[in-house]
């Protein structure tokens, strides 16, 4: 008679209870991941187990979807849990063979993450599966994926659809559900609205801003013309002349003439005089041109 347990089972319910002290004794979450790796492999693709009560594939079945939500928990200790799902399919390789627990541990932590739609097409294609139909916590997981996906995303119509034609729940459930997704699309149309309103108000704010902005250059640039003009129209009426003249005798006293020779003293002394009318004149409130009669 062949043993209850194999040596793979063996193995891997060794290893889950090794898993499990080393996620929630010693919280070595790494080394978690490494056992549950370990005894998922050692069970291979299917159960191996031959009959017996309480050793038969549901019991293999139980220790590989425990080792699967110790792994996890551990990956989401770690925050890996981008890596949860294909972690957990490299065991069940399509999302129809998933255990009702390793669904509702996925679609409740990408939720919580605020990644419900990594859940969508999986939730889809495991609710739309006849065999999972027939399974008592098919209608429990139906609610949890409409709760935490669909209607987190604003997949209303889905979510109708998917109600009307789910012959688990009776009329009442039916309404009680149809009810809430109906409150979920007002409140998704309010803050959408709510949304557009907020977006519109900076906008106007922004083109108010540039505008002011706007406004203050024009007059910047009106102030600096005129300022220019004025500048300009100072300038065009200083002597040049006399400020001409005296830089050529102050070129000619310093390069050509000796300050110190007697007959450069009468060259000095104009220059004086011509840098004092020029500097008068400079300083002077109004430049006038000369009157004349």
């Amino acid at each position: 008679e062949p043993p209850a347990w194999a040596p793979g089972p063996a193995q891997a319910a060794a290893l889950l209870e090794e898993a499990a002290d080393l996620l929630v004794l010693h919280r070595d979450f790494a080394a978690a991941v490494e056992r549950c790796e370990a005894g998922c492999d050692s069970l291979g693709p299917g159960p191996s187990l031959g009959p017996g009560p309480g050793h038969g594939p549901e019991s293999f079945a139980e220790v590989k979807c425990s080792l699967c939500v110790v792994g996890i928990q551990a990956l989401a200790e770690m925050n890996r849990w981008r890596e949860v799902l294909s972690w957990v399919l490299q065991y069940y390789h399509v999302p129809e063979h998933l255990p009702p627990k390793v669904l509702e541990l996925c679609i409740l932590l990408y939720s919580k993450v605020g990644e419900p739609q990594v859940m969508l097409e999986v939730g889809s294609s495991w609710l739309r599966d006849s065999a999972n139909r027939s399974l008592p916590e098919y209608g429990s997981l139906l609610e949890l994926y409409l709760l935490q996906v669909l209607l987190p995303l604003g997949r209303f119509e889905g979510a109708e659809e998917l109600v009307r034609g789910c012959d688990v729940f009776d009329s009442e459930q039916q309404l009680a559900f149809l009810g809430t997704i109906c409150q979920s699309r007002c409140r998704w149309t309010q803050q959408e609205g709510m949304s557009s309103a907020a977006e519109e108000q900076k906008d106007t704010a922004a083109e108010t801003v540039l505008g002011a902005l706007s406004q203050k250059l024009l007059t910047m640039l009106t102030l600096l013309r005129r300022a220019l003009r004025s500048m300009s129209n100072h300038f065009y009426l200083l002597p040049y002349k006399k400020m001409l003249l005296a830089t050529f005798l102050l070129y000619l006293v310093v390069v050509r003439l000796d300050p110190a020779s007697p007959t450069s003293l009468p060259f000095i002394y104009k220059l004086v005089q011509l840098f004092r009318q020029a500097w008068a004149a400079v300083l002077s409130p109004i430049h006038r041109p000369p009157m004349r009669d």
